[in-house]
């Protein structure tokens, strides 16, 4: 399975210590056959995802209606510097100039350095 480049949202499931899970729609942008995302470093979650590093994936819409199949991905968070930018400038290609004012709004409210970036694989 794969998530085209013109889906403009994903939904990404991350499981809770008692089994559920929990649907969260993002934006996503693929480099070098790694898909990323982005998220406040305290939210739910990156919290999830460094307990478990299996989640689903399925296109959305922007308000997280699943528009198609689910999958399971293998995510995990990011903190490599190289491909943190390189995920960045992919996300900045894909959503252009509603990527450049989240980033400077993002700037102004102090959140920019406390992102968390996930990357998340389809390939096992």
């Amino acid at each position: 399975m794969t998530l085209p480049d013109t889906q403009k949202y994903a939904s990404i499931a991350t499981q809770k210590r008692d089994g559920s899970w929990v649907w969260t729609p993002v934006w996503f942008a693929l480099a070098d056959d790694i898909y990323y995302v982005f998220s406040a470093s305290s939210a739910g979650k990156v919290k999830r995802l460094r307990n478990f590093s299996s989640i689903q994936v399925a296109p959305c819409t922007v308000s997280g209606k699943i528009t198609g199949d689910s999958f399971t991905a293998r995510g995990w968070l990011e903190d490599d510097v190289e491909k943190i930018r390189l995920a960045h400038r992919a996300l900045r290609r894909k959503y252009g100039w509603q990527m450049h004012l989240l980033d400077f709004l993002s700037k102004l409210g102090g959140n920019y350095r406390k992102r968390q970036w996930i990357g998340f694989s389809l390939r096992s």
